[in-house]
């Protein structure tokens, strides 16, 4: 019998080979790191605990919801979950309170575990009515069958536990942090996680023993498989950019952290703070284009043989293309005269093709989709970690997904990871959403998302084409283009956030500025109107995503004047 494909699957033999380094470490009361789980307490409590679920019927294919904060408590969880071959369903809990319900509601959840304020909201609000069984990580029952540790006692003794799990197996689902829309269930599958850690193992040279301090908690799950130490930080993982980087940097210097995950917000924290991380060796952001300033702060704060890397890619297809800071920096006077931003190479053994833009659906795969080499498209993107639907969203997964044939293979050969295992001889296809261009090194240069495009009536603008042109200026912090009225007779609309301390008297002189710097590019020279507004709308999950859909309604409203 083959080995069953599952995430967890590395947990017994890693347990085995180094039981006592630690695999999580999560800060107590008053932010002391006092609470850390070695790598055979992490394999054989979540043995228990998905024995213990498994008595309360949480098995394989049960859809559960978990609202648990990054504590030890989570990761126990979820690899509990993975074990019994059940189903987590993650939600962002800083979306809309609305939208939660709903995404809860679309979930069909048949279990729910959660915090005691989870538990209580979930019975104030009507949250996930499906679930039959409620587990709360509190010290008493209350609103619930069982506390966690009433399962994990339940299920002591009982041995290891892996569910056969195959490959198209679902996984979890995760939703999307609904920055440009209602926030959709991601379906994964099993393949699709052992995918993502054999990619970022084989990019990034990842070696066990590292100590890895990933601010975003769902990424510090890969650690484990891949032998990391993960230090939680003592943050708010909704608030990133109001980190405290005091805290961040004790953590760093006190455990010898080697490597760090964060959103541009986080990184743009750490670098206005300006203190040195000696001991780190790769930084990695992802969840936006990181400003190159931030960039070029960050390398100036690592040791001269550490890489800054920035992954692409979101969350229904991870990771899809990978570029390194220093090749980033070299290419940062073009991204300011308007060609986008480098994103990078694409990662084997993942297909990366630019089609031309559409916002219909499209059924089936054709070479007469494709773009003209170097013609700005939509990127589109095929390889082992494209996820292939959204939970309960078929009109969605028409929209993002496109089915590809494959062509006959001879008797006794596979189909490559990205080819469905349910139903061989296609592929799955992800529309990223995303506008791009492949130049002629084979680098992916990103433009901005498909919904935020501006159509005027003399042609196309993308926010990453237009806003860096206007960024370089000294008195600015960032720009969102918008668009006002139809798409295909829409008035561009620049919307500008100005750093701190620059009076309100300036504006009009800082727009006369900025309409002179876009005079010097085809792109940003349609820019007529600019609109001043005091803090941007941003993602609740990375802080950095610009809301340009929320700016677009408000710069609707405005007189239209530079006051």
């Amino acid at each position: 019998m083959s080995p069953a494909c599952n995430i967890a699957a590395a947990l017994p033999a890693l347990a085995a080979e180094r039981p006592d380094q630690v695999a999580i470490r999560c800060p107590g009361q008053a932010g002391r790191y006092d609470i850390a789980l070695s790598y055979a307490q992490l394999d054989a409590r979540s043995d228990a605990i998905a024995a213990g679920l498994a008595k309360r019927g949480i098995v394989r294919g049960t859809r559960t919801v978990v609202m648990v904060r990054p504590t030890p408590e989570f990761f126990l969880l979820m690899f509990a979950l993975f074990k019994a071959g059940a189903v987590p369903v993650l939600v962002d809990p800083g979306i809309d309170r609305r939208a939660l319900k709903q995404c809860l509601g679309e979930a069909q959840a048949e279990a729910f575990i959660g915090i005691p304020l989870a538990m209580l909201a979930r019975r104030l609000l009507g949250w996930a009515k499906s679930a039959r069984v409620r587990v709360t990580t509190g010290a008493r029952p209350w609103l619930a069958d069982a506390t966690l540790a009433q399962v994990e006692r339940d299920g002591a003794g009982a041995g290891p536990q892996l569910a056969d799990t195959a490959p198209d197996d679902v996984a979890a689902i995760l939703f999307t942090s609904g920055s440009t829309g209602v926030p959709k269930g991601v379906v994964y599958r099993h393949r699709h996680f052992v995918a993502q850690v054999e990619m970022l193992r084989t990019a990034f040279g990842t070696q066990p023993g590292g100590v890895d301090l990933p601010t975003f908690p769902p990424f510090a799950l890969f650690d484990p498989a891949l032998g990391l130490t993960s230090i939680i930080p003592d943050m708010d993982p909704t608030r990133p950019a109001d980190a405290d980087p005091g805290k961040l940097l004790a953590a760093i210097e006190r455990f010898g952290v080697t490597q760090l995950f964060g959103s541009p917000a986080l990184m743009g924290v750490l670098a206005a703070h300006g203190a040195a991380l000696p001991t780190v060796r790769r930084v990695t952001s992802a969840g936006a284009p990181v400003p190159p300033e931030v960039v070029a702060k960050m390398q100036a704060l690592l040791p001269d043989d550490a890489q800054f890397w920035t992954p692409y890619g979101a969350t229904e297809c991870l990771p899809v293309a990978i570029i390194e800071g220093r090749e980033l920096l070299t290419l940062r006077e073009r991204t300011e005269q308007g060609a986008g931003t480098c994103v990078g190479r694409p990662m084997p053994p993942n297909e990366v093709r630019i089609i031309q833009v559409s916002d219909d659906a499209i059924e089936q795969w054709s070479d007469e989709l494709l773009a003209r080499p170097g013609q700005v498209g939509e990127i589109t993107v095929a390889g082992p970690t494209t996820t292939d639907a959204y939970f309960n969203r078929d009109a969605q997964t028409k929209l993002a997904k496109i089915r590809e044939l494959l062509p006959p293979l001879p008797p006794g050969e596979g189909w490559g990871e990205g080819a469905s295992a349910a139903s061989e001889g296609f592929r799955t296809v992800h529309r990223m959403g995303d506008l791009g261009y492949v130049d002629a090194e084979g680098r992916l240069w990103f433009c901005g998302r498909k919904s935020q495009r501006v159509v005027t009536a003399s042609g196309t603008l993308c926010t990453e084409q237009v806003e860096p042109v206007f960024n370089v200026h000294p008195e600015v912090r960032r720009t969102a283009l918008v668009g006002i009225g139809e798409r295909g007779s829409q008035r561009p609309v620049l919307c500008v956030e100005l750093r701190a301390g620059v009076a309100r008297d300036q504006r009009p002189r800082i727009a006369d500025e900025l309409r002179h710097l876009g005079e010097g590019f085809v792109h940003a020279a349609r820019i007529e109107t600019f609109l001043f507004h005091p803090r941007f709308p941003v993602d609740i999950r990375h802080n950095a995503k610009i809301g340009r859909e929320k700016l677009a309604a408000w710069a609707a409203k405005q007189p239209g004047s530079n006051q």
